[in-house]
């Protein structure tokens, strides 16, 4: 098993047990308030019906973004994430 997905196991088994596939799910991000990270995050969700909303922190140096998209299986949700590990400073929620 890819060791980057080992991290997931226990998410994989809430996702599997918690949800009826395919659901809308919610993702959590931070990132620093640059705007080329909050690209690269807007770019995971390039579908015309995920639901994005970007907030920015009290003193600005960070953005939260929820992004709220049909997956279509728990391994779909953890791919996402695994996507977005690739991207510098992010926090995933």
């Amino acid at each position: 098993m890819d060791p980057r997905k080992e991290k997931y196991m226990k998410l994989m088994g809430q996702l599997t047990e918690g949800f009826d596939w395919p659901s809308v799910y919610m993702f959590k991000f931070i990132v620093p308030a640059d705007n080329s990270k909050i690209a690269q995050v807007e770019s995971l969700f390039n579908s015309k019906e995920a639901q994005i909303s970007i907030r920015n922190s009290r003193k600005g140096n960070f953005v939260s973004i929820t992004a709220k998209e049909l997956m279509m299986s728990p391994e779909k949700v953890i791919e996402r994430y695994l996507e977005a590990e690739g991207i510098e400073g992010l926090i995933s929620l």
